[in-house]
């Protein structure tokens, strides 16, 4: 019921269910939060009557009053999404304390200490979450109390300390907001309902459910539910534990734990936790005593738990309890947060424990998270300078500028700077910084603290709780020891062994063996659409080759004519004025041309390769300075200003709609036959030497089909040609990008003449929209935000407009010729959500570039999985 309760409350009632220690409570749903939004920030008529109610029966199962001066209830408020978006919405603990409930609770619990510093707590939290009133109000009366009592800790300060520090609150309170913190515990609780209603539309809540595609109208439920203390002696505890790793992946309980305080104090890396573990505690070098030596029997109980849970969801669990006079309780489960390595890990593990079968261990997979393990990291031969050392919080090397902002990190990063967002501690108003910056460094805070969770997360390197470095935002320097770190130095961090390093260190490739291989040939075994890859240099093909593509599904040839040993005879072709001279120029080109091909389909070994023939205008090859034009003329024979009049000649309104494509094949079927011959010479002489090779030439921006049918007459005549001069026949297969929506509509004539089809979805949705990819990146993002356009449309395939245009361009196609094969080659063919729709769609294959290759593999899996046209044997 997850869509109703939210997350939180959902798990908190699995667990209730389980028959676990789950302390009582009640859960406003998220048809509230709808409602809320909806009404002006009003409630439904029945609810306040509903809460009453429920609060009654807590009351009930605890024998302790709401608002009570002898024997007061008090209880926690938090929100809870559908999906899990930890410390993005606001919760608020201890409520129901006033300055008389205070005095009710110090009586019965005999700790004057413990009451005050709850009432303290309440405070502060409801002051900032509710009131608005600014954290570091509270944080500089704190530090001045200890500072004047000469206390480092918040565990040293005695009952009438706190009565000292809630009065200073108090005052400060009624100083910020112009009247007195309120006392009503009625008035708490709903001004606290409202602070997590309002939270959903709080900016960091907008930016993580942006960056992680949640649909604004899913709303928060609100949870209400009676605290349990862990801040009432040396018998209490709180602490936040994952049932394995979250980094690694590796199955051993993962976790931190504090003696004597609460949940915030864990996570807000005020203090520094201490591990659960002996191992956990020894593997980090830690002097603190792990809760298996302190409370090994409410640990066993806890572990018990952990085993139990991670049964029951079969995932791993990220788990929250207290801890209170030796009692434990559960305060929340949730399926843990974890980094790309560690999310494989758990998943290959899982099948093979028998949690779950090898088509779930697929599903479990984000492909987009691929890309953490498909990039560097740091070379263990590099020469290093290590300045300090913290905790590994997440995996990962990178090195950037220091800055110590995340306004400033994402200003940096819009400039295309690598950046390290440095900071004492992270909070949830720093996440747009943390998307933007390479890594993240804290001086504070543990594996479980806001930047760990973020970080691994987002796929960050991040390093935590380095605490021998010394931050001051006011001079904007980094000091340890004697070395000083001024912002815009470089610095690299190393997210596995929390090493901090001065300069930029180099970087290695990763390994794609173990646990990626093994689930990606599950994948390969489950998925129907092959994926092939866009690639023209024979670098990028053997990248190719080495993330499993099964072809090339795009060549673009005119990438190899910008090379500086080619680009001169390039120029001189467009420049010649006769047929003959433009002749003589691809003469010169074309030995080069035919060596590029024979080493793209040596790397290929028999794969298929689809080559696009030249596509962009002209005037793209052309130089643009003085220079360079003198140059040209000079290897030409000609003058410069024949050159000057000739870039102006070419010189177009509208590139993009131009004189390119199959219009210079129309134009000058002299640079095709070229290409054409280069291609197929490669495919003779590498098939004189044994080897098999079947091209597919595609012809580029066809409108019509009479355009196609002249230029398949050129290739099959270059065709011809090779093979009475070389004595070999070979097969070939001429095609056409489908790019104008003309051509999508018209597909049944097409395909008369055309053996393939491939998408070309970047030119395709520029033609659908009339929005020029170029020009749109200054627009994109108020059509974005307004709701026009929920995704970047050149990111993410318009499935309405440009997918029917796809689609009927199959359908139209196929009919004609059943056999018709289907691709896509735009940036679309390495999305995994536009995968998802060419699954539908029924294409045969997507193409994407090099590195996205084992995204596409995955996703398709996952596509064919939800389509149900998995591959069987």
């Amino acid at each position: 019921m997850k869509n109703l309760l939210g997350g939180k409350g959902a798990n908190l009632a699995e667990m209730a269910n389980l028959g676990l220690p789950v302390p009582p409570g009640f859960t406003i749903t998220t048809e509230v939060c709808t409602y809320f939004y909806a009404n002006g920030k009003t409630y439904p008529a029945d609810l306040k009557a509903q809460v009453d109610t429920a609060l009654a029966r807590l009351e009930e199962a605890m024998g302790a009053t709401f608002g009570d001066p002898v024997n007061p209830l008090l209880v926690s408020v938090r929100s809870g999404a559908r999906a899990s978006m930890p410390g993005m919405m606001d919760t608020v603990l201890n409520l129901g304390l006033n300055d008389v409930t205070v005095q009710g609770l110090a009586t019965r619990s005999g700790d004057p200490r413990f009451a005050y510093d709850s009432y303290r707590r309440f405070i502060q939290m409801y002051g900032n979450v509710v009131l608005d009133v600014d954290h570091h109000h509270f944080e500089d009366i704190l530090d001045s109390h200890k500072r004047d009592r000469n206390k480092s800790f918040d565990t040293e300060l005695t009952a009438e300390d706190w009565q000292a520090v809630v009065a200073d609150y108090k005052k400060m309170v009624e100083h910020e907001l112009g009247r007195p913190f309120p006392q009503d515990v009625q008035e708490q609780l709903w001004g606290a309902v409202g602070a997590v209603f309002s939270s959903w539309m709080n900016a960091r809540a907008i930016t993580y459910r942006k960056l992680h595609d949640i649909p604004a109208d899913w709303g928060t439920a609100v949870n209400v539910q009676c605290m349990v203390f862990g801040n009432m002696g040396a018998d209490c505890a709180t602490g936040v534990a994952f049932t394995r790793n979250p980094s690694t992946g590796e199955n051993a309980f993962y976790g931190e734990y504090l003696v004597n305080a609460q949940g915030e104090d864990v996570v807000a890396g005020i203090r520094t936790p201490q591990h659960l573990t002996i191992a956990g505690k020894e593997s980090n070098k830690s002097d603190l005593p792990a809760m298996e030596e302190v409370m090994p029997e409410v640990f066993n109980q806890l572990n018990e738990v952990r085993l139990r849970l991670e049964k029951h969801y079969r995932d791993m669990q990220d788990i929250e309890f207290t801890v209170q006079q030796g009692t434990l309780y559960m305060l929340q489960t949730r399926n843990g947060k974890r980094t790309a390595p560690a999310a494989l890990k758990i998943a290959v593990d899982m099948a093979s424990e028998g949690l779950i079968d090898k088509a779930e261990a697929v599903k479990r997979i984000d492909p987009a998270s691929l890309d953490q393990l498909l990039h560097p990291t740091l070379d263990p031969k590099a020469e290093r300078k290590v300045i300090a050392k913290g905790l590994p919080a997440s995996p990962g090397a990178a090195s950037g500028k220091v800055v110590f902002s995340a306004d400033e990190a994402e200003q940096q990063a819009a400039l295309g700077d690598a950046v390290i967002l440095c900071r004492i501690e992270t909070s949830p108003e720093d996440i747009h910084g943390m998307h933007a910056a390479k890594g993240i460094l804290t001086t504070r805070g543990g594996m479980t603290s806001h930047a760990a969770v973020v970080a691994r997360g987002m796929g960050r390197a991040c390093v935590a709780g380095a605490g021998e470095l010394r931050i001051d935002y006011k001079t904007k320097t980094m000091a340890v020891r004697d070395v000083i770190v001024r912002e815009g130095d470089i610095v690299t961090i190393d997210g596995s062994t929390g090493e901090v390093m001065l300069g930029s260190v180099p970087t290695i490739q990763p390994e794609l063996s173990g646990d990626f291989a093994k689930l990606m040939e599950w994948a390969d075994g489950l998925r129907r659409m092959k994926v092939r890859a866009n690639a023209e240099t024979p670098l990028d093909a053997e990248t190719a080759r080495k993330f499993g593509a099964e072809g090339i599904g795009l060549c673009r040839t005119e990438h190899m004519f910008f090379d500086p040993n080619r680009i001169l005879a390039v120029r001189e072709m467009i420049l010649a004025e006769t047929e003959a001279g433009r002749r003589a120029a691809l003469a010169k080109l074309e030995p080069f041309q035919k060596q590029d091909f024979v080493e793209l389909f040596t790397i290929m070994a028999g794969l298929p390769v689809t080559i696009r023939l030249l596509d962009p205008p002209l005037h793209e090859f052309l130089p643009h300075t003085d220079a360079e034009m003198e140059e040209v003329a000079k290897a030409a024979g000609t003058d410069p200003l024949r050159v000057h009049q000739r870039v102006v000649q070419l010189h177009e309104a509208n590139p993009m709609l131009g004189h390119r494509g199959c219009r210079l094949g129309i134009t000058f079927p002299e640079i095709y036959e070229m290409q054409a011959r280069a291609i197929f010479t490669a495919v003779a002489e590498l098939k004189a030497a044994g080897q098999t090779v079947t091209p597919e030439v595609m012809i580029p921006l066809i409108g019509t089909r009479k355009e196609l049918d002249i230029l398949k007459g050129v290739v099959d005549g270059a065709a011809k040609q090779v093979m009475q001069k070389t004595g070999q026949s070979f097969e070939y297969h001429v095609g056409t990008m489908i790019e104008l929506p003309r051509a999508a509509l018209r597909a049944g004539e097409i395909a008369e003449t055309a053996e393939f089809f491939s998408f070309g979805t970047n030119d395709l949705t520029q033609t659908t929209y009339g929005i020029s990819r170029d020009d749109s990146a200054s627009f994109l993002p108020d059509y974005q935000r307004a709701g026009i356009f929920e995704h970047d449309p050149f990111a993410t395939l318009d499935q309405e407009g440009v997918g029917e245009l796809v689609a009927i361009g199959v359908e139209r196609g196929r009919k004609t010729r059943p056999n018709l094969k289907v691709g896509i080659c735009g940036e679309h063919g390495g999305d995994p959500a536009s995968i998802s729709f060419c699954e539908s769609v029924g294409l045969d294959y997507v193409s994407c570039s090099p590195y996205r290759v084992p995204i596409a593999r995955l996703a398709a899996a996952q596509a064919a999985l939800s389509s149900d046209t998995v591959k069987r044997d």
